[in-house]
């Protein structure tokens, strides 16, 4: 059993925690994960890292609100136990000194974004994060960000603070101009990955994807996570979790992480109907949009364009 020790709401729908693990913080490297089963009935979710800490024996995640297992994982309180976390697992992040490299990132994907950005700065990469959210409500640890990058730049799809536009029309502004770009990595949704790369590809930019699709075990034996890569079969959990975004079939991609949408939604009711009052001590917090910042109006528009 892994002890959650802090829990903290961010954004709407989106939550961090901190989990005692102290096997797994001392062997964690930027872009590996965790299989988490959140109790006996559960089924296992893989989850980046956002961060770890060997001395005090602890990991840290970020997850979206959504269906079954992320609503059992964000009822948890402090305090409270999860019944396994497995890693860390898949191939850690090929890191070196590649020059300039762009770091993209929006929603659950900022959190394994820090600890690369990170283990690029500490390779003496010049890193340039791009962070996206479709509102100002759902962009977060601007402060963490500047402090670890070079430039940070903020875009809203909204257009309610930063820059407007995507992160997919920030590095298509960048490339068109002239820019020389050695290296981008993305970490989000797979539209959002999918759409990044697509904007890259024409000016021969490698793009690293991180893609954590359906797994079973984590460990390479049950190919639920299997992906196209450059038209061979991989496995996302043992041959990833990066993969050179050019070249992944994202049409197939798509088509295996919808093909268990109706049992989901089903899973997602019949949990509601029986835990809604888990949900409302949760809501306040965690799925109010309009709750969660405790911040103020200057302070918002200032993070929101990027400044420390």
């Amino acid at each position: 059993m892994y002890e959650i020790v802090e829990k903290r709401p961010i954004v709407p729908n989106i939550i961090s925690m901190k989990i005692k693990a102290p096997k797994v913080a001392k062997a964690a490297l930027p872009g590996q994960f965790v299989m988490i089963r959140v109790d006996e009935t559960g089924e296992r979710i893989p989850m980046g890292l956002s961060g770890w800490d060997p001395g005090e024996g602890t990991v840290d995640i970020l997850f979206f609100v959504l269906g079954t297992s992320t609503m059992k994982l964000g009822a948890l309180k402090v305090g409270d136990t999860i019944q396994n976390l497995v890693g860390p697992l898949g191939a850690p992040t090929e890191i070196e000194n590649f020059g300039t490299v762009i770091c993209a990132c929006g929603c659950f994907g900022i959190g394994p974004t820090l600890p690369l950005i990170k283990g690029l700065k500490e390779a003496g990469n010049r890193v340039i994060t791009v962070v996206e959210g479709r509102s100002r409500e759902f962009i977060f640890w601007e402060e963490r960000l500047q402090e670890e990058s070079d430039e940070l730049h903020v875009l809203a799809g909204n257009e309610s603070c930063g820059q407007p536009g995507w992160t997919d029309d920030f590095i298509r502004g960048r490339l068109e101009g002239g820019e020389r770009i050695d290296r981008i990595f993305v970490h989000g949704c797979p539209f959002m990955m999918m759409e990044a790369a697509k904007a890259s590809k024409p000016y021969g930019v490698k793009t690293i994807v991180s893609l954590t699709p359906l797994m079973v075990d984590g460990t390479g034996m049950c190919g639920a996570c299997r992906v196209e890569v450059g038209g061979e079969t991989k496995f996302g959990c043992v041959d990833g979790p990066d993969f050179d975004g050019h070249q992944v079939n994202w049409e197939t991609l798509a088509l295996r992480l919808r093909q268990f949408i109706p049992e989901e939604d089903r899973s997602s009711m019949l949990w509601e109907r029986d835990n809604w009052h888990k949900l409302v001590e949760m809501a306040p917090q965690a799925l109010n949009p309009t709750l969660g910042r405790g911040e103020g109006k200057e302070k918002k528009k200032a993070s929101c364009n990027g400044q420390a």
